[in-house]
């Protein structure tokens, strides 16, 4: 299996990672902001929150790591949250816009 392809499969796991005060998923609500997929199956995700205190920070990130190994190809998984940039209300999908009645 492509890196690519990998990668399309890990998006749609993390279209499955919700944030349980959000009913968006970190995806649609661009929380993702990079993703590695290494040769060896190794990948690295740059990813944030919507706020620098949430509650449910461990939780989400575990949620994604566990997700992310569980594709098929994936050896292991890195998770590096990172604030910078700031995560902003523009950077969500139009789905996730519309979802949370943003449009």
């Amino acid at each position: 299996m492509s890196n690519f392809e990998t990668e399309e499969k890990i998006v749609a796991v993390l279209k499955t990672v919700f944030d349980p005060e959000i009913p968006v998923n970190v995806y649609d609500l661009g929380l993702i902001y990079k993703i590695d997929v290494a040769d060896t199956g190794e990948v690295a995700i740059d990813m944030t929150l919507t706020a620098p205190n949430c509650p449910a920070a461990d939780f989400i990130m575990e949620d994604v790591r566990q997700k992310v190994e569980s594709v098929e190809g994936v050896t292991g998984a890195t998770i590096n949250l990172v604030f910078e940039p700031e995560w902003d209300r523009d950077m969500m999908s139009e789905e996730a816009k519309l979802e949370l009645g943003f449009l």
